[in-house]
């Protein structure tokens, strides 16, 4: 039963025959309870939880610490905001679909069968799904774009983000060339990261400092960061969630809300949102972390109030 609905989810690879590996990659899933982890209630519960840049299908997914995440989280509204499957990976290298994957799955179907909503905003590595805009999988929506208002009246745009990337946009190839670096950086980080292990040494990401270091980068996500705010302007929004550059971050400027939910290869990072409409960003590692957070807007405030964004320490 659960592999004919991961067929559904996939079968959109039939409207784009080149991303065929991600639908016999989702057939290949077999369903287990380990994805559940059990009846046992979630520790804790969120209005809305948002995650992006999952990048099931590649090796440098972190599956099993989602999982732990998942098992400890619940929201009454989860939104997959863009590159939960990467199908341009499963093209270039082939089916890589191991049981934690599959594990991700059957935990966000599950949730999703009790009662918990789950929307699925397709990015560029999954964008086989676009077409499907509107359609239900599995008791998951499809919807390209969307709108999230809080609990304390505030409406977010919600997006993955790459069609305000002019890369993406403008020159596809180079956005593969791009996509081939940065996973040739995750090769060298998990090579580095084994021998700063057996150093005793902390994990460091080689890639993150890269985009930090180097001035192209930087302006190329403030570009981007500036466009998408301009976006959710422009919508009458009071800002934005987003993803595809793997950068987490959480602020308020001039009136507006921005989000990056950031992603789970190298961050490990979601963003949630309180029953009081307090926004937090929070990084799991064994437990979780609270990087940064927005208190709600007071009654009748028509914009958020702080211009600035509280770092706390779980």
């Amino acid at each position: 039963m659960a592999t004919d609905t991961l067929s559904r989810l996939m079968r959109s690879s039939a409207a784009f025959p080149e991303d065929h590996t991600a639908m016999d990659a989702a057939r290949a899933a077999v369903p287990t309870d380990t994805a559940s982890g059990g009846d046992a209630e979630p520790e804790v519960r969120w209005r809305t939880l948002w995650l992006s840049d999952i990048h099931l299908g590649t090796r440098d997914c972190k599956a099993p610490q989602l999982l732990e995440f998942l098992r400890h989280c619940s929201a009454d509204t989860i939104y997959l905001v863009g590159d939960i499957i990467d199908g341009w990976q499963l093209k270039k290298k082939g089916i890589y679909w191991p049981q934690a994957h599959n594990d991700v799955v059957q935990k966000l179907l599950r949730k999703a069968r009790k009662g918990t909503r789950v929307v699925f905003v397709p990015g560029n590595h999954d964008e086989f799904a676009r077409p499907y805009d509107g359609l239900h999988f599995g008791g998951i929506e499809v919807i390209n774009q969307v709108r999230h208002v809080t609990a304390d009246g505030r409406t977010l745009l919600i997006v993955h983000g790459d069609l305000f990337d002019s890369v993406v946009l403008y020159a596809k190839w180079l956005a593969h060339l791009g996509d081939a670096a940065y996973m040739f950086s995750l090769k060298l980080n998990r090579w580095l990261n084994q021998a700063r292990l057996k150093l005793g040494l902390p994990y460091w990401s080689l890639s993150q400092y890269l985009k930090h270091k180097v001035k192209a980068a930087v302006n190329t996500i403030s570009s981007f960061e500036t466009l998408l705010s301009d976006e959710a302007r422009r919508q009458q929004c009071d800002g934005v969630v987003c993803g595809h550059i793997h950068r987490a971050e959480l602020r308020s400027e001039q009136q507006q809300i921005y989000a990056n939910c950031g992603d789970w290869v190298e961050s490990l990072t979601a963003l949630v949102e309180d029953f009081d409409g307090r926004l937090k960003l929070l990084h799991w590692n064994a437990g979780l972390r609270v990087l940064a957070e927005l208190a709600p807007q007071a009654a009748g405030q028509s914009a958020p109030q702080s211009v600035s964004v509280q770092a706390v320490t779980a």
